[in-house]
């Protein structure tokens, strides 16, 4: 069982001044885009219901400068769920021995950023397990091949940990983004939930070639992992704050029932959404993606997470006999639904709440400041 976030948890509003001085971090978080470490774990420790909701509106508003109430639509295509890798929370992991596996051909990953392309998007996720057949040479080009028939947009890459010479190829071949979730700050907890054979010291050298070479980098971070406590996710705002990447991805634990792991409980809406608010205003600027597992947990949860500050959705435009096998977590959501399908609901509901789509390549602002100055 975790123990974070006790008074979100329990649903308690601590003493009057009590909340002054969660109130007076989250405002001089606003102000100065950090805290110490003491003072974010008692930040952690005494966030409640009420104070939540001041914390949430903060963000939402801290995102406006910078992005305004748009939000960056980028098409996710799932290529493989095979994957050597033992972590013990996943679904694809190696230990699955039920898992249906499949790996997608150039043309039918092709065929999927056509249909993703007419639709009007501009940037492709290609996620995937670790998979041996995805080599240095396949994926460059896959990379090569998009570009050269869709120049216009971005490859955004989350394909685990490889070697330095790999991240570099892929780069030179076209890809722009590379996602690398670096799961938990915390090398206790990241031994706790991965196999003897994975090492954080490996995920963050990754994370730091990454940068080197010049991708727009993504960390991220999963909330609510079993035994995970409030001075684990501390440790995940302040590596955040020290790698300052350009992408954050954050989501619920949720657990998987044909993982080692199971029995365990999942992470929750809020208290995923009270740490989207919180990397809003460590890093103001940040791609901040309202993930799919938001929107398995709760019917609006992706929504909630625009509000809570997040400005990033990636729809699923795989193809639709693969996606019940791309099965991270349990009861995923839009499975069945076409591209076509999840591009109108999406768009449906981005309105409905007040935010506006935008099928741009939806750079970091940073990033295209320095494109458009050049």
């Amino acid at each position: 069982m975790n123990s974070i976030l006790p008074l979100i948890k329990n649903n308690i509003d601590p003493d009057t001044k009590t909340q002054k001085k969660v109130k007076a971090l989250i405002q001089q978080l606003c102000k100065d885009s950090s805290l110490e470490y003491d003072e974010f774990l008692y930040l952690l420790d005494n966030i409640s219901p009420v104070t939540a909701t001041y914390l949430k509106e903060s963000a939402y508003q801290a995102k406006q400068p910078h992005y305004g109430d748009k939000v960056y639509l980028r098409s996710l295509i799932e290529i493989s769920n095979y994957c050597t890798r033992g972590c013990l929370y996943c679904g694809i992991s190696r230990y699955n021995t039920s898992v249906n596996r499949y790996r997608l051909t150039i043309d039918e990953i092709l065929e999927s950023c056509e249909s993703a392309y007419l639709l009007g998007y501009k940037t492709f996720v290609l996620q995937a397990g670790e998979d041996p057949a995805l080599s240095k040479e396949f994926i460059s080009n896959v990379i090569i091949t998009i570009k050269n028939k869709y120049p216009d947009t971005r490859i955004t890459l989350s394909l685990g940990e490889q070697t330095k010479d790999t991240y570099q190829a892929w780069f030179d071949s076209g890809a722009d983004r590379y996602l690398l979730r670096h799961e938990t700050a915390s090398p206790k907890l990241y031994e706790s939930v991965h196999s003897k054979d994975m090492s954080l010291d490996i995920r963050m050298k990754c994370l730091q070639d990454l940068r080197d070479i010049g991708y727009q980098v993504g960390a991220g971070f999963m909330v609510g992992l079993p035994n995970q406590i409030n001075a684990d996710l501390v440790q995940d705002i302040l590596f955040l704050k020290e790698l300052n990447p350009h992408m954050v991805g954050i989501g619920p634990y949720l657990c998987h029932e044909d993982t080692i792991l199971k029995g365990n409980d999942s992470g929750t809406l809020e208290e995923t959404l009270v740490l989207l608010s919180i990397v809003r205003l460590l890093l103001p600027k940040v791609l901040l993606p309202s993930t799919t597992a938001l929107g398995t947990i709760a019917k609006n949860g992706r929504e909630l997470g625009l509000k809570a500050g997040a400005n990033v959705l990636m729809p699923n435009v795989s193809p639709t006999q693969y996606r019940k096998d791309y099965e991270i977590y349990q009861n995923k959501i839009c499975l069945t639904d076409t591209a076509e399908t999840c591009y109108f609901c999406i768009r449906g509901r981005i309105r409905k709440y007040n935010h506006q789509a935008d099928f741009s390549v939806g750079d970091h602002v940073d990033i295209k400041r320095s494109v458009t100055n050049d």
